[in-house]
């Protein structure tokens, strides 16, 4: 979508993955709970609030580490110190791995995994919709690019999409990654620079993204806009926690599903 002059666009869209995209309440999320149960012997299952409330601390975006960590607090709840544990990371890692890919988790061709369970919350349409718009958009995922590769192009169909991911910048809320997919959008769709940028993300660690690059880039307006992933849609009471729990980091508004902000809406947001 090259131009030889400057496209003129309202705003950069950039998306979050992980409740944004795809469903992972029950991929990602119920790796995690195995895993977790797994080297706990057993002993401690963590239930979706458990992990809510765990990433509501805005610390652990990246689930490998959130496994780590639910199984390092289990411990210490009975009364044994981290370094007296011996948890191998690497083997967390591993065992997540061959719930979330399938025992063949470095080949795409043959994953059978909780990944190919994962419902999709966008249809293609709607990120054309946004290109008709001339709306720039990318993704900005703490997912492998492996995972994230297979969820935008084997399941959604996108060709080449701009995606930075958890092997390309440090985890959220370290504001790196969003910054380069704003400036490979910019260079690629040549567009004006300064323009206003949405970062769409179901946690507190996404809005906390948001907070951070403002920090940064002050000069630019930065809204970060929310999504209610289904897990958190289950009941009105969850669904208002959740609701406040990303108002409190400056989310702009709190939608139950992506396709929510179409031109008009995000029109309206660089408005106010």
């Amino acid at each position: 979508m090259t131009r030889s002059a400057a496209q003129v666009s309202p705003a950069i869209v950039v998306f979050d993955i992980d409740g944004v995209i795809r469903d992972v309440g029950g991929s990602y999320r119920l790796a995690l709970a195995d895993t977790v149960e797994s080297f706990t012997q057993g002993a401690f299952r963590p239930s979706p609030p458990d992990i809510d409330a765990l990433k509501t601390e805005g610390l652990w975006n990246n689930d490998w580490e959130a496994s780590r960590e639910l199984i390092y607090r289990y411990y210490e709840a009975q009364g044994q110190q981290r370094d007296q544990i011996g948890l191998d990371y690497e083997a967390v890692i591993t065992f997540f791995q061959s719930r979330y890919r399938g025992p063949n988790p470095d080949d795409s061709d043959h994953w059978t995994g909780y990944i190919c369970q994962e419902p999709l919350l966008v249809e293609f349409a709607y990120l054309e919709t946004l290109t008709q718009a001339q709306i720039a958009w990318g993704f900005f995922s703490g997912a492998t690019r492996g995972s994230a590769s297979y969820i935008l192009e084997k399941r959604l169909g996108l060709q080449a999409p701009i995606l930075v991911a958890m092997e390309d910048a440090p985890g959220k809320p370290d504001p790196t990654g969003l910054l380069m997919v704003v400036q490979q959008l910019e260079e690629r769709d040549q567009l004006e620079s300064g323009m206003p940028v949405i970062y769409v993300g179901d946690t507190v660690a996404d809005l906390q993204t948001v907070q951070q690059a403002r920090k940064q880039q002050p000069q630019r307006e930065w809204i970060g806009v929310g999504i209610l992933p289904p897990h958190a849609q289950q009941s009105a009471e969850y669904a208002n926690t959740y609701t406040l729990n990303l108002q409190q980091v400056e989310a702009q508004i709190v939608l139950s599903n992506v396709e929510q902000l179409d031109p008009k809406m995000i029109q309206s947001l660089i408005r106010c």
